[in-house]
Formats: C-alpha cells, structure tokens, sequence
C-alpha cells in the first residue's frame, strides 16, 4: 500500500493542476461530470489527508467522522456555506477558500444578466431563431441600466466589483444596502428602501442565518413598478415562491438567477429542485450557476486551492485558511 499522502478531488481538475498535486501525493479524482453523492465521498474520504471541495460538496460532522487522517480541506470557491467551520475547527482540519478569484467574472455575469433580462435578449433569440424574424419591428422594448435607479445588496468583494461595473453604465443613482461602509458612488439606505427605489435589485450577499430569504415578499409587495431582481449571491438570500408569487401578481418586473435554493445543501429543508412553475415564468433568466466559469479563471482557483492544500503537505499553514484548527483532547 502507497504511503504517500492521498488527495481526494471530488470534481475533474485542469490537467496542469493534476500533475502539480500528484508530485505531492496520491491523487484520487472524480473524473466527472456528475458529482460523486456524499456517500461515495465520505468513503473515498476515509484515507484521505487532504480534499479539494467544490460547489457540489458538503463537509460536515458525518464526513470529519470518517476521515481520521484529513488535515485540509480546500475549498475550490468563496462561499463556503455549504462547510461546517466550526466543525473542522474542532476535528483539527484545516479549511481554506479561495478568497477574490471569483469577484470579477461573478460581477461581469451580474450585469450581463441584468441587461439580458432588461433588454429581453432570451425572448429576442428565440424570436430569430423561429424564423418569423422579417427585420425591425415595434416590439421587445425593454428598459436599460443607463439613467435607471441600481441597487446592491451586500457590498463585499462582489457586490463592489457590481458596483464598479454600474457606474460605468451612467446609472441616475446607485443605492447600497450593507453595515459596512459605502463605496465610492454609492448611496447607503436600508433594504426597504432599495425595494422601494430601484430599478435593478442585485442581490449579492452570502447566506447566513440572518440572510435567509433576505429578499422577500415584504421587499416585493413595495417594488418600485417593473422591478428587476438579479441574484448571484446565494439562492436562499431570496425567496424564490416570493418571487413567484410577486411576478404572477405582476408586482415585479422580472428575476435572473445564476444560484438556486436546491443547492444550500446545509438547509435540511432547502427545495429540491428549481420551481417549474417558476422556470415556466417569461419574465426570468437563469443560468447554471456559471459566475466563475471562465477557463483562465477556472484553473488559477483550483491552483489556488491546490496551493492551500501543498502548504499543509508540507507543514505549513495554507495560506488562505478561514479557521484555526486545534485536535479536540480525548
């Protein structure tokens, strides 16, 4: 049996990355393109000294069990609600992320949804496409970020990157909803408020116990009139049978998702699947969850994270570490 470290890469990884981490250890990869289950994960896991996470995966109590040998997980992503930190904290695992790789091609995607959303480029498309298409008609008008009210809900490194897009749109005002301090630009004002005002309601904050349908029917019943909502920050930040309900009673002009309530699997009582009555809404745009998946950038987060996990391989600290781990006494 091979005594060198094993490396359990729960998704397929770009080939230079693969060579880079097989120098270090034994690799054990899945080689796609559907994610292992976590029963497969957890027992692949049992020998392993190190994992690279994805979007796909859950850590928690019932895998660290399983896993007396890990000394790290490394998180090929930002948001790592989906890992239990504390509960790595207390096994003694380290947990790293990927902390600004994710910013810029996440904000580009947020515009380019709110603008394929305003300006109906899906119904546009398919309009070409039929053949009915005869040259320029009267028809799929639609409004424009230029001179409309923006609002960005939750102003990390995200959220800023939106904001830093917007204003080269020439937006009339650009409305910020955070407890930190507001950018350059940027008008700070309760949530209320932005649902009031804004034309674009970006929702860019990451899901927390107190984020968990941030965006609601209480924010929808006051829209400002034709209201588009864009969310790329978590799926349950916003409720998406609000949104439903708001777009059937005509209150909200239109949704854009790239991330979906069915993927919070640390929610046991997360919806299993998009609703689709809400996939069947024409006033919506959803992409799967593809605001990082841009190949340059792709691979510099899994060597991101294949750095992380070297580091600890060699006994060092990673280098973007969110916790700090110490053995629980027996």
């Amino acid at each position: 049996m091979s005594t060198r470290p094993k490396i359990l890469v729960t998704q397929h990884i770009h080939e230079d990355v693969q060579r880079r981490l097989s120098a270090h250890g034994e690799l054990d990869m899945n080689t796609g393109p559907d994610p292992w289950p976590a029963s497969e994960v957890i027992r692949r896991a049992a020998q392993a000294t190190a994992i690279m996470g994805f979007m796909t995966d859950q850590v928690d109590q019932n895998l660290l069990r399983a896993a007396p040998h890990l000394e790290i997980v490394a998180c090929a992503l930002k948001g790592f609600d989906n890992f239990d930190v504390q509960a790595c904290t207390e096994a003694g695992v380290w947990l790293s992320i990927v902390p600004d790789l994710l910013t810029e091609p996440t904000a580009e995607l947020a515009v380019g949804l709110a603008i394929t959303l305003a300006r109906h480029v899906r119904q546009g498309d398919a309009y070409v496409r039929s053949g009915n298409f005869e040259g320029w008609r009267t028809h799929f008008y639609g409004t424009g970020l230029h001179g409309s009210v923006a609002a960005v809900v939750g102003l990390g490194h995200v959220g800023r990157a939106i904001v830093q897009r917007l204003s080269g749109f020439g937006c009339a005002r650009i409305l910020g909803v955070d407890p930190g301090a507001a950018p350059p630009g940027v008008e700070m004002v309760a949530l209320e408020t932005a649902a009031k005002q804004a034309d674009f309601l970006f929702v860019a904050a990451p899901l927390t116990a107190s984020t968990r349908h941030l965006v609601g029917d209480a924010q929808f019943e006051q829209a400002r009139a034709g209201q588009l909502v864009i969310n790329i920050g978590r799926g349950s930040v916003v409720d998406e049978a609000a949104v439903l309900r708001a777009i059937k009673a005509g209150r909200l002009g239109g949704y854009a998702a790239d991330v979906f309530a069915c993927e919070d699997w640390q929610l046991n009582d997360r919806p299993r699947v998009i609703s689709p009555e809400l996939l069947a809404q024409d006033n919506t745009v959803f992409t799967p969850h593809i605001g990082s998946a841009v190949h340059r950038v792709r691979v510099a987060i899994e060597q991101s994270a294949a750095d992380n996990i070297i580091a600890v391989l060699q006994g060092r600290n990673p280098p973007d570490a969110i916790n700090m781990p110490h053995k629980v006494a027996a």
